[in-house]
């Protein structure tokens, strides 16, 4: 059985003007996703990582090259539906937890159900993915009251709340010591087993090691495919 391609981009490129000169931050870059994959991307700061994660996340737009996520073609779309796309399609976990620091844990993951329009009973559905990360004894407690591996555990649940086609995490564990990123990179791994792609974006060897095909960037293009 042929695997189900998630993400496919084709020679994408972005260049940012900076006065009369021009910015190369990715040049022709062409990857494969396949359903299911948990994939890392790692290379030094300035390679292009974080700009193909915004593009991929639909934060940004190509300058050339196409852009197709679970068949569609994202280039194509109008800034309104690469919103309603990045809501309800792409799941989001971030070093800094991004979290709400007046909303409690359940309403943190909850919030994102809320702004898709997928308001029955959102805070039902936020409980039960906060159990599946473990943290239903804490869905009360506001994001002060809660650990770094804790907040990380929210975000993870937040990224899940929508049943996204892909996770996109940006140094998830940047922020932890090595036992609780350990803890963290566990529970990826235990998520992508369950079928979710994940695209990770690290400088860890040790957290690269938990994905299943490791990405190499240098100077905006991928060094190995």
């Amino acid at each position: 059985m042929t695997a189900e391609t998630i993400i496919q981009t084709d020679r994408v490129s972005r260049d940012y003007p900076i006065g009369k000169a021009k910015i190369h931050a990715l040049r022709e870059v062409s990857i494969s996703i396949q359903k299911g994959e948990f994939v890392a991307l790692m290379g030094p700061s300035g390679s292009g990582k974080t700009t193909l994660l915004h593009i991929l996340g639909c934060l940004d737009t190509p300058t050339a090259g196409s852009y197709t996520l679970e068949g569609r073609e994202v280039s194509r779309l109008t800034r309104s539906e690469r919103a309603r796309l990045r809501n309800q399609r792409i799941g989001f976990i971030f070093q800094s937890f991004n979290l709400l620091p007046r909303l409690s844990a359940l309403d943190n993951v909850a919030l994102p159900r809320l702004y898709g329009g997928k308001a029955e009973k959102p805070r039902q559905h936020a409980a039960q993915i906060l159990e599946r990360v473990g943290l239903s004894e804490r869905a009360r407690h506001l994001p002060n009251e809660l650990s770094g591996g804790e907040r990380q555990r929210v975000g993870i649940a937040r990224a899940l709340v929508m049943n996204p086609a892909i996770i996109l995490a940006d140094e998830p564990t940047g922020n932890l010591d090595s036992v609780t990123s350990s803890e963290i990179m566990t529970l990826l791994a235990e998520i992508s087993h369950a079928g979710v792609t994940i695209l990770m974006v690290t400088h860890d060897h040790d957290v690269a090691a938990y994905a299943k095909r490791v990405l190499h960037m240098r100077d905006g293009k991928i060094l190995q495919e």
